[in-house]
């Protein structure tokens, strides 16, 4: 069975054409994080969803450059519809139309998965490998979901290669070295876009972790979030 980093969807715009949404490349996922300390500090719906548009132009500089020039052009093209469906797959933040929340707090807590990661810690990581040249080639080259796949990768490599030559001494390294759950509890924040508070949580086995599993929530298996 083919698996798959992360979810694209195709978006019909006002004139008729047709872009795919993606995940961000992390170099529109900084600019859209600065644009989102607007929505933190909105005061009402009306404020929120306006500066969720300012987020919604960011991801517009990925998918269709042309018509984030502005806030003005971009609206001549989408709706408030198609405006969350950018944020969804872009950004990872969740905004139900018919939801109890406010628009602010839906906002806040999806944007919250990506915002508690050291993501430069993890670039420095990844740039080991020897692909990119610099910060900067990797941001406009790889998005989040995809720079925490290349990570998973590339740590078992490093502790499959650690085991075997271990082994080559006579060395159980599994019985020597504890694996911590720091990284699986890290990706399970990222999958569950911050709402599985470690890997154990039900809420990890979304994306790529539900595809590993065989199932999960996506794949057979949804939830519902009971508010007091």
């Amino acid at each position: 069975m083919a698996t798959q980093i992360y979810k694209t969807l195709d978006l019909t715009l006002s004139d008729g054409s047709i872009i795919e949404l993606s995940p961000l490349k992390i170099k529109y996922l900084r600019k859209l994080m600065i644009v989102f300390e607007n929505v933190k500090v909105a005061r009402n719906d009306i404020d929120a969803i306006i500066a969720l548009t300012q987020c919604a132009r960011v991801c517009m500089e990925q998918f269709k450059p042309e018509i984030s020039t502005s806030v003005e052009v971009l609206e001549d093209y989408i709706d408030l519809d198609a405006i969350y469906k950018i944020l969804d797959i872009g950004a990872g933040i969740k905004i139900k139309q018919d939801s109890e929340e406010t628009v602010k707090d839906q906002a806040t807590k999806g944007g919250s998965s990506w915002e508690d990661l050291d993501i430069a810690k993890l670039e420095s990581e990844v740039l080991l490998l020897g692909i990119w040249k610099n910060y900067e080639e990797l941001e406009k080259s790889i998005s989040l979901p995809e720079l925490m796949g290349l990570l998973t990768q590339k740590r078992e490599s490093d502790y499959e290669e650690k085991k075997f030559f271990a082994a080559i001494q006579g060395i159980d390294l599994d019985k020597k070295v504890k694996k911590t759950n720091e990284w699986e509890d890290l990706k399970a924040r990222v999958f569950s876009k911050g709402k599985a508070k470690d890997s154990s949580d039900i809420m990890a086995l979304q994306g790529i972790n539900a595809q590993q599993a065989g199932f999960g929530i996506g794949m057979g298996l949804d939830y519902e979030e009971i508010t007091d």
